[in-house]
């Protein structure tokens, strides 16, 4: 099977998998060879199995590094959430799972639901570039985002400047929240982060196989498996 790919490959037979290394719902560990583990790379490995090629994990330090790997030919694929700006440029295929994103705030905050976040003179931490990011940027009226690399940097600005929210996915605030003691997670969700598997735009018989894959991944529970295999199955939802 895997000859057929080779026009969408950089290199024959080679499936080359970017993975976000800072999804640590998705990357949770990392094997003896130092390659990462968890369910985006596995996912990478079971669908280069089922198309006849060999993986080969391309490890980025955030989801914006992924996508602009794409400009230096990084990848084959790219295993981050799908949205709108990073579009522009990738052609995402489907998402695999999904992710609420809400609000992080100190227990004795006024903010009580999510319309109070966005107001003026609030001030919200968030990681540069994450999905949720680039959502809060499209639809925030009149809340400030305040932006650092990466979900730890996200989390020592909201601390350090002692900010009024901490933008993120409800799974991870809930780890902050515990560990700090002392703050709240808000209701609901602004958005719910979908992690699809993206091509180049031109990879269209690449693309039509991955959409096959991973539809049949869904429906028999393999992505599931994925999920409960890696201890995640309480924090991420299979996509529909």
């Amino acid at each position: 099977m895997a000859a057929s790919f080779d026009t969408d490959l950089t290199r024959p037979g080679v499936l080359r998998a970017g993975i976000n290394l800072g999804n640590i719902l998705l990357v949770t560990g990392k094997a003896a060879n130092g390659d990462p583990e968890g369910v985006a790379p596995s996912l990478a490995g079971l669908l280069a199995e089922h198309l006849g090629l060999t993986v080969e994990l391309v490890p980025f330090a955030s989801p914006g590094e992924v996508a602009d790997a794409l400009a230096g030919d990084g990848w084959d694929i790219a295993l981050i959430a799908e949205e709108p700006e990073r579009a522009k440029t990738i052609a995402f295929v489907d998402a695999y799972v999904e992710i609420e994103a809400t609000y992080m705030v100190p227990e004795a905050s006024p903010l009580k639901t999510l319309a109070d976040v966005d107001a003026p003179g609030i001030k919200i931490a968030v990681s540069d570039r994450s999905a949720y990011d680039l959502y809060l940027s499209r639809t925030l009226k009149s809340g400030e985002l305040v932006r650092a690399k990466g979900l730890q940097g996200a989390l020592d600005l909201y601390v350090n400047e002692t900010l009024d929210a901490l933008a993120g996915l409800r799974p991870a605030l809930k780890e902050n929240a515990a560990d700090l003691g002392g703050q709240r997670i808000l209701d609901g969700r602004y958005t719910a982060v979908r992690q699809a598997v993206g091509t180049k735009p031109e990879n269209t018989t690449l693309q039509t196989a991955i959409a096959a894959f991973l539809k049949t991944a869904k429906a028999d529970g393999t992505i599931a498996g994925l999920l409960k295999r890696f201890g995640v199955e309480e924090k991420l939802s299979v996509a529909v």
